[in-house]
C-alpha cells in the first residue's frame, strides 16, 4: 500500500507550531535526534550484528508506514529536528520510499533540519536518485572491508559488488556518504588505513565504531572487540589527527586527517562513552521506544498511537518516556561478562 498524505497535509506547519513543549530528559537533555527503525529484518546476518539464524517478528506486529508516518510527525511536533530512518535495512521494506516521500514535507516547512538512513548498501542502485529527490542530502553505509571474500564472511550473505555499486549510484545522486566500519580484532583492523584512504579518497567520511554488546551471537564479542583508542595510536604513528568540532547529531567524536584533508569520526561506547551529550532515543518498528541504547528500559508507543485519532496519547506517553531518559548506558566487555549488556539485538533495536 502506498502512503498517502493526510488532506491537511498543506496546513501541516502551522499544526507544528501548537506550542507543545520540546522533550527534555532529567538531565537536561534536549532530545533532538530520533532515530526510528521501519523493519527488524535484514538481506544480510553481519557476525557482529545477528545470528545467521534470526528469528524475526510477525509483519503484523509492525507499525504501518502510515503510523510511522505519524508517530515521527509527532516527534517533530516536540522539537526534533534530525530523524534517521534505520532497520534492519530500511531499504528492504516495501514501499519505503513513500514515507520518505511523506516526511519530506517537514523539510520543506522546516520543521525538520535533517531527514537521513543508515543503510547496508544492498539496494542502493535502485533507490539512490529517489531518496536525493525525496530532500536527503546524507546518508551512512555500513561497510567493514574492502575485501570481497571478507565481506562475505563478516556479513554472511553480502554482495561487496553490489553495495560498491550503490555507494557510486549514491554519489552520482549528489549524496554525502559517510562509510561506517565497526573495528573487529582478527578480522579488519589491518584493513582501518586503506580504508580510510580509499574513503578520503572518494571524497567521504568515515567513522569507526566499537563493536557493541547487543543481543546473543554464535562469536564471542570479547574476541571481537577492538578498543578504538589502540586504534587511534596506531593512526598517529602514520597519520596527524587533529580533533575538530564537527557534528553530525550522533555520538561520534571527529578528526581531520592533516594527510588526507578528510574527517575520522570515533564511536566509542566502551572506551570513552559519549552519554554526556546524548540527545537521542530510539524507536522501533513495533513503536516501542528505548530511551537509552544500552538500557532495557522502554516505553509502548504502539498503543498511544492507535488508541486515538488525535496525537494526545502519545504526547502524553513520550513525555512519560523521556523522563525516564538515563544518564547513561552500562556496556562493557570482558571475560566476566559473557552475556550481553542488553537481550535485543541492534537490529531490533535499530541500527
Amino acid at each position: 500500500m502506498t502512503l498517502i498524505l493526510p488532506q491537511d497535509a498543506k496546513s501541516e506547519p502551522a499544526r507544528l507550531e501548537t506550542g507543545l513543549p520540546p522533550l527534555v530528559d532529567p538531565f537536561g537533555r534536549h532530545i533532538s535526534y530520533v532515530r526510528v527503525s521501519v523493519t527488524d529484518r535484514c538481506d544480510m546476518r553481519c557476525t557482529y550484528c545477528m545470528a545467521e539464524d534470526m528469528h524475526f517478528l510477525p509483519k503484523e506486529q509492525l507499525l504501518t508506514l502510515e503510523e510511522l508516518d505519524r508517530l515521527c510527525s509527532a516527534f517533530i511536533a516536540r522539537g526534533v529536528k534530525t530523524l534517521r530512518i534505520t532497520g534492519g535495512e530500511p531499504l528492504i521494506r516495501r514501499n519505503i520510499l513513500s514515507l520518505f516521500r511523506a516526511l519530506s514535507r517537514h523539510l520543506k516547512s522546516g520543521a525538520l533540519s535533517e531527514l537521513t538512513l543508515t543503510t547496508n548498501g544492498s539496494q542502493l542502485a535502485r533507490y539512490a536518485e529517489d531518496l536525493a529527490a525525496c530532500g536527503i542530502r546524507r546518508i551512512n553505509v555500513s561497510l567493514d572491508t574492502l575485501d570481497a571474500d571478507r565481506y562475505r564472511s563478516v556479513t554472511r550473505w553480502g554482495d561487496h559488488a553490489e553495495v560498491l555499486r550503490g555507494i557510486e549510484a549514491a554519489r552520482a545522486a549528489g549524496l554525502k556518504i559517510k562509510i561506517n566500519m565497526v573495528a573487529l580484532q582478527g578480522v579488519n583492523e589491518h584493513e582501518i588505513v586503506p580504508m580510510l584512504e580509499w574513503a578520503h579518497g572518494q571524497g567521504m567520511d568515515l567513522t569507526l565504531i566499537e563493536v557493541m554488546p547487543m543481543g546473543v551471537i554464535e562469536t564471542d564479542r570479547a574476541d571481537q572487540y577492538l578498543p578504538l583508542t589502540r586504534v587511534r595510536t596506531a593512526l598517529e604513528s602514520r597519520f596527524t589527527l587533529r580533533d575538530i568540532a564537527y557534528k553530525t547529531g550522533g555520538p561520534a567524536r571527529y578528526v581531520e586527517v592533516g594527510e588526507t584533508g578528510g574527517r575520522l569520526g570515533f564511536i566509542t561506547p566502551l572506551t570513552h562513552n559519549f552519554c554526556e551529550g546524548c540527545n537521542r532515543v530510539r524507536v522501533t518498528c513495533t513503536g516501542t521506544i528505548y530511551m537509552c541504547l544500552g538500557q532495557e528500559d522502554a516505553a509502548d508507543l504502539r498503543t498511544p498511537l492507535r488508541a486515538a485519532v488525535s496525537d494526545e496519547l502519545l504526547h502524553q506517553a513520550l513525555d512519560e518516556a523521556i523522563a525516564r531518559k538515563p544518564k547513561g548506558h552500562d556496556f562493557d566487555i570482558d571475560r566476566h561478562h559473557a552475556m550481553p549488556a542488553v537481550s535485543r539485538h541492534m537490529s531490533m533495536t535499530g541500527g
